[in-house]
């Protein structure tokens, strides 16, 4: 199968790489500030503890179970026509989301934009990989865009942050709708048409259905698998119904003349294991943000404007990763740097795991925010890049797709597995210090250490599969094979 090439003629390179780099951006700079919001919009709508998750879950959710259709989409429909589509979806959805006036509605509506984002994560990036040809071209362009996903995170936070002690939580989602919409009109402008030649003849319905239904199920139950438990009947029966699904749709691929997602691709030695150790790694980043949130505040007693800021030297380290990354991948294997970002982000947190109670942010924090920063960078970037080694440009979509469902499961998986150790026996601790702030403040302290080990011990496990399974050799496999 091969891929109509982008028009360099009309869009060049460099506008191309700053409008979607810029349009991604925008949008994680409105989503990753939605959780500092939370009380405020628990006080607002009336909403209980447990509806307050799924304003998180449920764009979680649909993201990750729609990343991989929405990939198959982008090569198949076109990259550029996908993406425009996401960014109207995202654009509806946070004017939605502005304008609810109950738990369901905005709950619905973040479901909506995680589709939006679903269409438009794997189509910017399969635009990337298309317009850049593999080698030190394509590492400098994912370079940048893994240090700005990494930083606008960060700095979503802290204008999140803003925005709900200022305006209100609403202007969270208002802010998206302008920046969506400008994005979806001017894509055509910037942006070139890509996709693989034939795409329209023949789509795998069976395999759509079972892959989105399998993943979606997949990463709700290991969403609520702490609140569940992980003996409850629906965490066991949510689990072996995802797995029903993929099975069948592992054996629809294996037999199907047009599949959304050929088996053939498995055979990439570098991807394959760049998405195994995907899962891992983000399973390590989601957790180590989560609790690093937890213990600044719990057990460091920072305010959330002080967490905020704390976050910034970090967010810095992540793009300074994402750049060295980018230059190591011209010298190295992706074997190398990633195992070198993968040590840093382990010593990070074993800083973490270390940080006493009482502790100061200069001497017990900083170190390990600038390690753990310089590793996500550096494993962030890496991962793109190795991700796409040898892959086909008419299925850079499939590529993208592929890379982002494992960051999204692995994230899933790493809170709920790190979270239940962490979390295990907390609550009698709790009740049997009441009355005593002192040994109140040591259980929160050794819950919080025992996620940043169990981390520890998710990022030295991907550490071991990159040099056990990712090939040495700096040449792209053979595509044929």
């Amino acid at each position: 199968m091969t891929t109509t090439a982008p028009d360099r003629t009309r869009h060049r390179p460099g506008l191309i790489l700053a409008f979607v780099c810029a349009a991604q951006f925008m949008v994680f700079l409105g989503v990753s500030g939605v959780n500092l919001a939370l009380p405020s919009i628990q006080a607002d709508l009336g909403m209980s503890d447990v509806s307050l998750g799924y304003i998180v879950t449920a764009y979680a959710t649909v993201l990750g179970g729609f990343l991989l259709l929405g990939g198959r989409l982008a090569d198949r429909w076109g990259r550029r026509a996908v993406l425009r589509a996401g960014f109207w979806i995202f654009a509806a959805a946070s004017i939605a989301a502005g304008l609810a006036t109950g738990g369901l509605a905005l709950i619905a509506a973040r479901g909506l934009q995680g589709l939006g984002a679903a269409l438009i994560a794997p189509a910017a990036l399969a635009i990337l990989t298309n317009v850049f040809p593999e080698g030190p071209e394509r590492n400098k362009a994912l370079g940048l865009w893994g240090s700005l996903a990494g930083i606008a995170s960060i700095v979503g936070v802290i204008v999140g942050g803003a925005l709900t002690a200022g305006p209100g939580w609403a202007w969270l989602f208002w802010l998206n709708a302008p920046i969506g919409i400008a994005a979806a009109l001017l894509a055509p402008r910037f942006v070139p048409d890509s996709r693989a030649e034939g795409g329209r003849v023949r789509f795998d319905t069976a395999g759509a259905v079972t892959l989105t239904a399998g993943l979606l199920l997949l990463i709700l139950v290991l969403g609520e698998a702490t609140r569940w438990g992980w003996s409850d009947a629906r965490t066991v029966g949510g689990l072996a119904g995802a797995a029903a699904l993929l099975a069948a749709f592992v054996v629809i691929e294996s037999r199907t003349a047009a599949p959304i997602m050929p088996l053939r691709v498995f055979r990439l030695g570098t991807m394959r294991t760049a998405n195994l150790a995907a899962v891992l790694v983000f399973g390590c980043f989601t957790a180590m943000f989560f609790f690093v949130a937890v213990f600044m505040q719990k057990v460091y007693g920072y305010s959330p404007m002080e967490a905020e800021f704390a976050y910034v030297p970090l967010a810095v380290a992540v793009g300074a990763g994402a750049g060295v990354a980018s230059g190591l991948m011209a010298r190295f294997t992706a074997r190398t740097v990633l195992a070198a970002g993968l040590a840093a982000t382990v010593a990070g947190l074993l800083l973490m795991w270390r940080a006493p109670v009482g502790g100061g942010y200069l001497v017990d924090l900083l170190p390990a925010f600038l390690l753990l920063g310089l590793g996500c960078g550096m494993c962030y970037v890496t991962l793109q890049i190795a991700a796409f080694v040898g892959l086909d440009d008419a299925d850079a979509g499939l590529g993208a797709g592929l890379i982002n469902t494992s960051q999204e499961a692995g994230g899933a998986l790493g809170l709920a597995v790190i979270s239940t150790v962490a979390y295990n026996g907390m609550t009698g601790h709790l009740a049997a210090a009441a009355g005593d702030p002192g040994r109140i403040l040591q259980v929160q302290a050794q819950s919080n250490h025992d996620a940043f080990v169990t981390a520890a011990a998710f990022g030295l496990a991907a550490l071991v599969l990159v040099l056990l399974l990712m090939p040495r050799a700096r040449t792209a496999p053979d595509r044929s094979a």
